[in-house]
């Protein structure tokens, strides 16, 4: 029997019926690591060099499977909005009894944080954002290079190998390539076996822009200069729209800055959490 991809941790039976998988480490004020989309993601893959700096600093980490994603359920019946991924989030908050925390988030989950903020104030503490999404129109997003990359890897009639997989993840979401090692690739190519075509399918964030002027928690906001997912428009609309809102540009940096440049993000986030 072969070792599961990455380490399985608690399950959440939710109000909707659907259970949702994360790991839960540490004591302390709680912050829920939300993950981003695409093939083979999970919150360990994500944030496995993050977290445990976190614990160690006295906080709780919850570090979810978004519905859909690595361990969690993934429903082939229901469509996927925005509202969809807010909504078990809430349910899982509520399960285990948590008023309040801070949302980490990037990409997709950082769309998720903002909803989330949005639609419950009353439960979000701080929020810390990766070049997230719901900030433009599908369009944009369509016209960037990663998106490009990532179609033409996951459409073409050619089998997804790890190695297709690696030079995808070098090319479109980090500038050294180095950080992305074999590890990370084996992870989500093991983790993309267990997924079904529906999230990605059915996948809808609107476009939060709007509305951003409405969350008034302190938010970190990082982004890397050298981002191929997100169009650059969300650096401004971020650093004006956010009534509190430190904005970090990262040099030398793709699409995952916890992942590229992690011991510059937990120093960051740890002094935001303790100072912002």
């Amino acid at each position: 029997m072969s070792s599961k991809p990455i380490p399985e941790g608690h399950y959440a039976q939710l109000a909707n019926g659907y259970r949702l998988h994360y790991l839960d480490e540490g004591q302390g004020p709680v912050i829920v690591f939300l993950h981003g989309s695409g093939n083979g993601a999970s919150g360990y893959s994500n944030f496995k060099h993050n977290y445990p700096a976190l614990v160690q600093a006295g906080y709780r980490c919850l570090v979810l499977d978004m519905i859909g994603f690595g361990y969690s359920d993934k429903p082939t019946d229901v469509e996927y909005p925005l509202s969809f991924f807010v909504e078990c989030l809430k349910q899982l908050l509520d399960t285990l009894k948590i008023a309040r925390c801070t949302l980490v988030g990037n990409s997709l989950g950082g769309a998720v944080a903002l909803g989330f903020a949005l639609d419950h104030p009353e439960q979000t503490e701080r929020l810390v954002l990766m070049a997230p999404g719901g900030l433009n129109e599908l369009p944009e997003y369509l016209a960037m290079p990663g998106m490009a990359m990532m179609f033409g890897l996951f459409n073409s009639s050619e089998p997804v190998t790890e190695a297709r997989m690696k030079d995808f993840f070098r090319k479109a979401f980090v500038v050294n390539g180095e950080c992305v090692d074999d590890a990370l690739v084996h992870e989500r190519f093991e983790l993309m076996k267990l997924q079904n075509p529906q999230v990605m399918k059915t996948l809808k964030v609107p476009n939060l822009s709007e509305r951003l002027h409405e969350i008034r928690v302190p938010v970190l906001a990082l982004w890397g200069l050298n981002e191929n997912m997100m169009p650059e428009s969300g650096i401004l609309k971020l650093a004006k729209n956010l009534p509190d809102c430190r904005m970090v540009l990262v040099p030398q940096c793709g699409h995952w800055v916890m992942i590229e440049h992690r011991a510059l993000f937990n120093r960051t986030v740890l002094d935001f959490l303790q100072n912002g």
